[in-house]
Formats: C-alpha cells, sequence, structure tokens
C-alpha cells in the first residue's frame, strides 16, 4: 500500500549551521506529502532566532516550530513533537547533516511492500549508500547496546541507536515515553518491540560528524542506555 503522507520530527538544540539545510532538504523531497514539525530544545547559540525568523515568515504552511522554554533533552523534544503529528505515518530526523532525508525513500519501501510497522535505518547493514567510517569506540559501544536489546526483546535489529526511525504513528503516541534524553533510543525499541510488531531494517548513508562540529552523544549516554535497556524490559 502506497504511504502518501509523513510526519517528519526534528527535535533541534544548538544546530544553527545545519537546522535550515535539514528542513530545506527535507521540503525538497518529491516523493511524499510531509508535515515538518521541529522543536527546538532550548537552543543557546542562534538556532532559536533563526527559526522564529522561519516561523514569522509562514512560507511553509506544513511547517510547525515549537519552543521548548529550556533544554530538556532529544527524548523531550520528540515527546512534544508527537503531540502535533495528524499522519499516520512518521519519522524522527535529527537536525545535523548526519542522515541524508533522501533514504526516506528506502525507510518506506517496508511500509509499502511488507505491511512493515516500524523501520530502522541501519549504519551498519551496508549496500545502499555512504557511511563514514570514524569513531571506533562508538561503533563497539553502539553494538554491544543494540546486542543487549536484541537479547532483552528478542530481536536482531543491526543498529538500536539509529536515528532513523521510521514507524506507524498510532503505535508510538500512547506509548507513554518517559526518558529525556538519549535513553529515548532504548526506550522506543524495547517498548514497539514488546508490542510484537513488524520490524524491518534498510541500509541508509551516514556521514558522522566531529565532537569539533557539534556531536552530543557521549560515554555518559552508553551507561543510561544499558540502563533503559534492563529497566524497560525487565519492568513495565
Amino acid at each position: 500500500m502506497k504511504v502518501n503522507n509523513l510526519s517528519v520530527l526534528i527535535p533541534c538544540y544548538n544546530e544553527k549551521e545545519t537546522i535550515i539545510s535539514v528542513i530545506d532538504k527535507v521540503q525538497s523531497l518529491k516523493f511524499i506529502n510531509k508535515e515538518i514539525i521541529i522543536v527546538d530544545d532550548g537552543s543557546s547559540d542562534g538556532t532559536r532566532e533563526l527559526l522564529r525568523e522561519r516561523l514569522n515568515a509562514k512560507k511553509q504552511l506544513n511547517e510547525k516550530i515549537i519552543f521548548h522554554d529550556r533544554n530538556s533533552g532529544k527524548g523531550a523534544a520528540i515527546k512534544t513533537a508527537l503531540k502535533y503529528v495528524t499522519f499516520d505515518h512518521a519519522v524522527i530526523q535529527d537536525a545535523d547533516l548526519e542522515y541524508d532525508p533522501s533514504d526516506y525513500i528506502y525507510l518506506l519501501k517496508p511500509f509499502e511492500e511488507a505491511g512493515a510497522d516500524v523501520v530502522y535505518g541501519s549504519r551498519f547493514l551496508g549496500g545502499s549508500g555512504y557511511v563514514r567510517s570514524h569513531f571506533f569506540w562508538h561503533t563497539v559501544a553502539n553494538k554491544i547496546l543494540t546486542f543487549l536489546c536484541n537479547m532483552m526483546v528478542n530481536l536482531n535489529i543491526t543498529d538500536m541507536e539509529t536515528g532513523y526511525k521510521m514507524f506507524k504513528t498510532k503505535y508510538v503516541v500512547n506509548l507513554d515515553l518517559k526518558e529525556k534524553s538519549f535513553g529515548i533510543e532504548p526506550e522506543l525499541t524495547i517498548k514497539l518491540a514488546k508490542k510484537k510488531l513488524k520490524f524491518f531494517e534498510v541500509a541508509i548513508s551516514y556521514n558522522g560528524r566531529s565532537y569539533e562540529k557539534g556531536k552530543k552523544i557521549g560515554l555518559k549516554d552508553a551507561f543510561v542506555a544499558i540502563y533503559c535497556i534492563f529497566r524497560y524490559s525487565l519492568f513495565k
């Protein structure tokens, strides 16, 4: 079944160098009708000003821009964005340029051709695009976290921490998500897996950035993820 409409959720924090480019890249996609929901999570680098200018200009009627008064984390921004979703399918889009919106065409295929409920874009499958090679220990941590998550909920995905998570909206809006920061990744995965939904993965391109360029996830987030994996897999 053809997917005609897609809600694009963009949590954003201190991304003045990339946020407008990301929004414009999503807007440029011709193969899908979009609503774009941007949540600025208390940015202090000029991002808010750029978004307010865009909001005041009212050039794009399919854009909704919401502002948090203070920084609360990626999970909090996603939860806010979910309140404004009106389409049946949604995807999470980071506000940097690590993930390419043109890959939506690959993420949509399992919904249209295989009855998917959830589709993750994997940086480790290979086959459809380029993946920047760097941060060895990030890769190791990612694989460990993905392994633990798979083991606890009986999945076999390759990239639990991926920024590209696409899903049927009805399965997510009532999940009662708790995590405010990067713990949202395992929480979301585990709670969806517990619903016995049809998960798929597709290969995506990935142009990872350095900490000098604004990368935010770090070692402490890995320990938070481990806690979340056990918390949400063992307890309701």
